[in-house]
C-alpha cells in the first residue's frame, strides 16, 4: 500500500512573554487549525531568538504588552512584512489601530463614536506654552464625568474616571499623556454601569458571537481583571448592524471585536479591536472552528 504523505504548514499564535504558552481561550485555536493541517505554536513577539521565517504565516492573538512598547512592536511588524510573512489582522490595519486616533477615521465614515475629546486637535502642548485645564475643558464640554486614557493602550492602562470636581485628580496623568503617546478623553457612558458594554466578534467580516461585560459595582472597568463578568447574549438587531457597519468602514479583517455601548438607542462605539483582542472562544461553541478557518482560508489567499 502506498504510503501517503500530508503537508503540515505551521503558523505562529504570536503572544506576549506573560502567556508564553498562550491563554487557555487561544489554546482552543489549536485542535481545529491542527484538523486543517495547520500545526500552530506559541511564538513571544518580542523573542529576538525566533525565527520568524520558519512560519507561513503568523496570527497576532495575546500580544497584551504591545502598548508598552508600542515603537518596537511596529518595528517588529514591518520586519514580517519586509520578509514577506502573511500577518492576520495584515500590517496596514495594525499600524491604524494602534493609535486609537482610528476613531476620528470612522466618526469621519459616519460611524457614531463615543463622544470624544482630542487635546492635540486644541493647541495644548503648542509652542506658546499653553497648559490646558482638564477641569475646565469638561466643564466646557459640558461633561460631568468622563475618562482620561491614553491614545496607546489596553485593558485600561493608566485610564482615569474623572468627574468636573474630581479633574484636578487627574490633570498631572492628563499632562504627562499628552507629552508621551497622546491623551484622548471621552464622557462617561453611564449605561456601562446599567446595561453594560457590548463585544462582538467578526472572522472574515462575518458576525460570529457577541459577549455583554458588565463592570462590578462601584467600577467602570469591564475587565475580568478589574472583577468585571461576561455572558455570551444575542444582541438587538441594531447593534448587530451597526457593529457590522463599522467593520465594513475598514479593509477586509481575518478578526475584529467591536466594542461599544447603547446610549439612547443608539449604538456608540467605544473601540474597534484589530490587533489582540480577547475573543472569548471558550463562550461559544464554534467560534474556534470558525476562527480557524477564517485563518487557513486567510493564509490560502496569501499564498
Amino acid at each position: 500500500m502506498a504510503a501517503l504523505f500530508f503537508l503540515i504548514v505551521k503558523i505562529a499564535l504570536a503572544t506576549s512573554d506573560k502567556y508564553p504558552h498562550l491563554t487557555d481561550d487561544d489554546r482552543l485555536l489549536l485542535r481545529p487549525l491542527a484538523a486543517l493541517g495547520l500545526e500552530a505554536e506559541p511564538a513571544v513577539w518580542d523573542n529576538s531568538c525566533t525565527d520568524w521565517l520558519h512560519f507561513a504565516a503568523v496570527v497576532i492573538r495575546s500580544c497584551w504588552d504591545y502598548h508598552l512598547k508600542p515603537k518596537a512592536f511596529l518595528e517588529w511588524i514591518a520586519k514580517l512584512d519586509s520578509a514577506r510573512i502573511p500577518v492576520f489582522n495584515s500590517p496596514a490595519l495594525l499600524r491604524w489601530n494602534t493609535d486609537k486616533s482610528y476613531l476620528r477615521d470612522l466618526d469621519a465614515k459616519g460611524i457614531d463614536i463615543v463622544p470624544t475629546f482630542w487635546a492635540d486637535d486644541h493647541g495644548f502642548g503648542s509652542s506658546i506654552g499653553h497648559r490646558m485645564s482638564l477641569q475646565g475643558k469638561l466643564h466646557q464640554l459640558g461633561w460631568h464625568k468622563a475618562v482620561v486614557k491614553p491614545r496607546i493602550s489596553a485593558t485600561a492602562y493608566r485610564t482615569r474616571l474623572v468627574t468636573q470636581d474630581t479633574a484636578d485628580s487627574a490633570q498631572a496623568l492628563f499632562d504627562e499623556l499628552q507629552r508621551g503617546p497622546g491623551v484622548m478623553v471621552q464622557t462617561f457612558m453611564e449605561s456601562i454601569s446599567s446595561e453594560g458594554e457590548w463585544s462582538l466578534i467578526f472572522f472574515d467580516g462575518k458576525f460570529s458571537h457577541a459577549i455583554l461585560k458588565k463592570p462590578q459595582p462601584g467600577d467602570f472597568r469591564v475587565q475580568n481583571d478589574f472583577g468585571g463578568t461576561s455572558r455570551l447574549t444575542e444582541p438587538p438587531s441594531h447593534v448587530l448592524a451597526s457593529a457590522t457597519r463599522a467593520v465594513q468602514a475598514v479593509e477586509a479583517t481575518a478578526y475584529a471585536r467591536v466594542d461599544g455601548v447603547v446610549d439612547d438607542n443608539r449604538f456608540r462605539l467605544m473601540e474597534l479591536e484589530l490587533i489582540e483582542p480577547m475573543l472569548f472562544l471558550a463562550d461559544c461553541a464554534d467560534a474556534s472552528t470558525r476562527f480557524a478557518n477564517t485563518i487557513a482560508q486567510a493564509l490560502a489567499r496569501n499564498t
